[in-house]
Parts: structure tokens; sequence; C-alpha cells
């Protein structure tokens, strides 16, 4: 039987990334992002089961990433576009614009395709992975308060979501150095960024709530980016 608890876990990651695109397009995002992240606790779960109980196999590995694919790409970009719906409306060309949401799928599945191929990043990352991503949008998304918009804002939004859209599948693929929360041992030396980042998220998260999530991967990617500039000084 244990050989069979990763990839029914990997299926509940699977079934909670169909729930949140269903509920992503319907509208309702505050849960679309709560399966998001119940998928994620699932992703987190299926590999260190594998891993604890010896029965990693090639199977669980593509079926991990098509579960990926669905919960932390189709999902958030099911919620850009219903954003990106509610913002242009049905006003002639501008009705076409939300279908831009899906270049993010595609690049999350590029993403995810190169990870398995790719052999340096088994305790880091190149490019921001895939839940990492997809926790943005979600959070971003699930504060957004369209009663607030008027309509000089409203293409102002627009465009700096079409930008931060581009951005995002940029950043996916893109050869930069990521730490992972992966800990060798316990100590400060060698986990100071990792400690830096795991302490400021939690007042983060106390003061902003499910919004805290689209700034922490924002703070993710900043600390990425000094602790890869730090090693190349230090060489």
């Amino acid at each position: 039987m244990k050989k069979h608890i990763p990839n029914t876990l990997t299926c509940c990651n699977l079934i909670s990334g169909c729930i949140a695109v269903a509920m992503a397009f319907c509208a309702n995002w505050p849960m679309a992002f709560l399966f998001i992240v119940i998928g994620a606790v699932f992703d987190f779960f299926d590999g260190m089961s594998a891993r604890l109980l010896g029965v990693s196999s090639p199977i669980g590995k593509e079926l991990d990433s098509l579960a990926d694919c669905v919960t932390f790409g189709v999902a958030p970009s099911a919620m850009v576009f219903g954003l990106l719906c509610v913002l242009c409306g049905a006003d002639g060309i501008r009705e076409y614009i939300p279908y831009a949401a899906f270049i993010m799928a595609a690049f999350s599945a590029l993403r995810l395709a190169k990870f398995n191929l790719d052999e340096r990043q088994t305790s880091s990352f190149i490019g921001l992975p895939t839940p990492a991503n997809a926790l943005f949008w979600a959070s971003l998304i699930v504060g957004f308060h369209p009663e607030r918009i008027t309509a000089v804002s409203q293409n102002v939004i627009i465009a700096a979501v079409l930008v931060l859209l581009l951005l995002s599948c940029w950043i996916l693929v893109a050869e930069l150095p990521m730490f992972a929360l992966k800990f060798k041992h316990w100590g400060w030396k060698g986990n100071e960024i990792k400690y830096i980042f795991l302490l400021t998220c939690i007042p983060l998260i106390l003061l902003l709530g499910l919004g805290a999530f689209a700034v922490i991967i924002v703070w993710y990617v900043i600390l990425s980016i000094v602790d890869n500039s730090s090693r190349k000084n230090n060489k």
C-alpha cells in the first residue's frame, strides 16, 4: 500500500487544482486561492512521503508535474483571466485581452519541464517555482477591490496586470538562481538567507493576511537576487 501513498497525494493536488480552476471561472477568488494553497500542501507532502518511504518512481515524477501544471499553472491563469474580464468588459477588441492570461499556463508547463530535466535544481531553483508564482497571483487577485476602480485607473490597472503577467512568465524560465527552503542542518551559518526570509514572513502575514503572499513572493525574489549577487562577489 505504501507505494501508492505519494501518487495518491499527487492526485489530491490535481483535484485541488481542478476545483481551484472551477472556482476561478465562477469568480469565487477566495475559494480558488484556498484550493491552490491546499494543492501546495499536497505537493509538499507527496515528495516528502516518496523520499521517506523510499518509493520514488518515474511515473510519480511525471504525475507530479501534470498536477502542478493544473494547480500552479492553469488555476492562477484562470484567476487572471477572470480579473481581466472584470476590468476589460465586453467592449470591442478589449474583450479578447483576458485570454492573454493563459500565456502563464504555457510558461508554467515549460518551467516544470525544464525542472524535470535540469540537474542543477536538486538543492535550489533556477527561475521562480510555479507554486510561488501561483501564490503571488492568487494573493494579489484576492486583494483586488473592483468597487474602487475608476474609469481612469481601469486602463492603468489593465496595463499593469499585463506587464506583471509577462514579467512573471519571464521569471518562471529565467536563468535566475533562487534559494530553496531545504535545510541540510539547522545552524545559522549557511542558512542565513532562509532564516531571514522565514522570520520576515511572520509579521507580513499577521499584518496583511491573505494579501501578504504577494508581498512575500516579491520579497523571496529580491532576497534570491541579493543572495546570488553576494555569492558571486565572495567568489
